[in-house]
C-alpha cells in the first residue's frame, strides 16, 4: 500500500476514534452514543488503530 494511502487512513481512524470516544464519554450531546460505553471502547480502538497506522514501522527485506 502507499504511505499516503496509510497515513490517510490513520488520520481519519484517529478522527473518528476521538468523536466517537467523545461521544461515548458524553462529551458530544445528540446521538445515540451519548453516554454509551461500548461507543467510548470503539473509539478507543479505533484511534489507537489509527495510531499505529501513523508510526512510521522499518520496512522489511
Amino acid at each position: 500500500m502507499s504511505r499516503k494511502l496509510v497515513v490517510g487512513i490513520g488520520v481519519v481512524l484517529l478522527v473518528l476514534g476521538g468523536v466517537w470516544t467523545a461521544q461515548g464519554l458524553g462529551y458530544l450531546k445528540g446521538s445515540f452514543m451519548t453516554g454509551q460505553q461500548l461507543w467510548t471502547t470503539i473509539g478507543l480502538l479505533c484511534a489507537a488503530a489509527g495510531v499505529m497506522l501513523l508510526i512510521p514501522w522499518p520496512k522489511r527485506r
